[in-house]
């Protein structure tokens, strides 16, 4: 069976869209405008959709597969937009050993996204991470700056309703 990923709609303004382009004109004709590029443009809308990346591409002249291919490859690139609230899971192996996996995995199935991506409303993201140093607290979970820890795949459901009431 195929995964797809779901799309959060692009909802960039006029604004941004100004600011883009100003910005990459100030670049283009630099050895290695990619990177700066996308970095700024990264500050400018959140993430890197689609949508965004096209008009790079077009604007500097290069492969729409370039650009896709350097935001894919650097980490410090999102594809996707950033929820209102953040749900990062710690997968070091401290938090992995007790259960963080089948935390993720529920968190992935209750909020209908996987790994990386946001809800269709904008409320939700969901994110692995490696250690976050709270290694006798594990599992732990962080929902922005709230941190919940020695967790249990029961306590995700109210870990949500948390969020979801707010």
């Amino acid at each position: 069976m195929a995964t797809t990923t779901k799309r959060v709609p692009f909802q960039g303004t006029a604004e941004q869209q100004g600011k883009l382009l100003e910005m990459i004109a100030a670049h283009k004709d630099q050895p290695g405008a990619l990177m700066p590029v996308l970095q700024q443009a990264q500050e400018i809308y959140g993430y890197l959709p689609l949508e965004v990346q096209q008009i790079i591409a077009d604007e500097l002249e290069i492969p729409l597969e370039e650009v896709y291919g350097v935001a894919t490859f650097y980490s410090q690139f999102s594809l996707y937009p950033k929820g209102r609230y953040k749900i990062s899971v710690c997968l070091g192996t401290a938090c992995y050993v007790k259960g963080s996996g089948d935390i993720f995995e529920q968190l992935c199935s209750r909020l209908g996204i996987r790994g990386g991506e946001c809800t269709s409303d904008g409320k939700f993201s969901l994110e692995a991470c490696r250690c976050i140093g709270a290694c006798g607290l594990a599992p732990v979970v962080t929902v922005n700056e709230d941190v919940f820890g020695r967790l249990t795949v029961e306590d995700v459901d109210k870990i949500l309703a948390k969020y979801r009431d707010a």
